[in-house]
């Protein structure tokens, strides 16, 4: 009967803690706020008392993302050159398609290159690939998870404290039932540690590297001319087109026979009887 007191008790006081450290880390999360938007002023006479011994202030955190369209001479040389320049400022190239078109009996190459790199390096990054290349289209887009950062550090800091105290209660349990319901908690506190490390690893890395989408097309060729046409190539077509024209003038003929031997012979039928008809009519007149 003590031990389920003692058990009952100390469950009591993981409950309470946790509502506690609730509010702890909701303070802890304000202040982390607050020492965000430390101004320059503060800072430079923190520089000027305490030199290299300064509190670091903490960066906020910013997902930078990029898109443009990029009109170049040759596909390869161009993909090759974003793939270089990402390297130069410490990224790489995630992810990358290419197509063969066809327009006008000609064919041109497009395509696109989704590249990380540094969020500090972003914006020479673009500067740089946009001389590629003829510029159609830029777009720029940013997302400050400063504050989504700080809400999930401070949950983790409060799941992790609930974590500890569960397995110590774990160890005390004297029953199966009490070990049964201690450890389902325990596994639904780790299971939301995990959800939220998660996700906010998934906040960090996005923040770290941004992701720039560079999208590259060959101009299309344009439309043929006729003189453009080697001259053996136009004889063949020429000769093709002839036998065409032959084969076309045949088939009207074997479409239209019939209709000539029937309204042919109407017509020489009516030509006969009009020919007699006016022989008829002259003998008349000269007698």
């Amino acid at each position: 009967m003590d031990n389920r007191l003692k058990l009952l008790s100390v469950a009591l006081l993981v409950v309470l803690a946790g509502c506690s450290g609730g509010a702890a880390d909701g303070g802890a999360g304000g202040a982390e706020s607050v020492s965000l938007t430390a101004d320059a002023s503060g800072s430079a006479e923190a520089e000027q008392a305490g030199g290299d011994d300064l509190p670091q202030v903490q960066r906020r955190a910013v997902i930078r993302n990029g898109q443009m369209e990029l009109t170049v001479d040759d596909f390869n040389e161009s993909r090759d050159a974003v793939e270089a320049t990402a390297e130069s400022y410490g990224g790489y190239v995630s992810d990358s398609n290419e197509y063969v078109n066809r327009r006008s009996g000609g064919t041109y190459r497009s395509g696109q290159l989704v590249v990380r790199v540094p969020s500090e390096n972003f914006s020479a990054f673009m500067s740089e690939t946009q001389n590629l290349g003829e510029v159609e289209r830029v777009e720029t887009s940013s997302e400050d998870v400063t504050d989504q950062l700080v809400d999930l550090e401070a949950r983790l800091s409060n799941l992790r404290a609930q974590r500890d105290r569960l397995r110590d209660l774990y160890e005390s349990a004297n029953t199966t039932e009490d070990v049964l319901a201690v450890e389902e908690r325990l596994t639904e506190v780790q299971t939301e540690i995990e959800r939220l490390e998660a996700q906010k690893q998934s906040l960090e890395d996005r923040a770290a590297l941004s992701t720039v989408r560079v999208s590259l097309s060959e101009r299309p060729p344009g439309p043929a001319q006729w003189y453009d046409t080697p001259v053996l190539q136009a004889f063949s077509e020429s000769v093709n087109g002839a036998f065409v024209a032959l084969r076309a003038l045949v088939v009207a003929v074997a479409y239209a026979a019939p209709y000539l031997v029937v309204f042919g012979g109407l017509l020489a039928i009516l030509g006969s009887g009009a020919v007699v008809a006016g022989r008829a009519v002259l003998r008349r007149l000269t007698n």
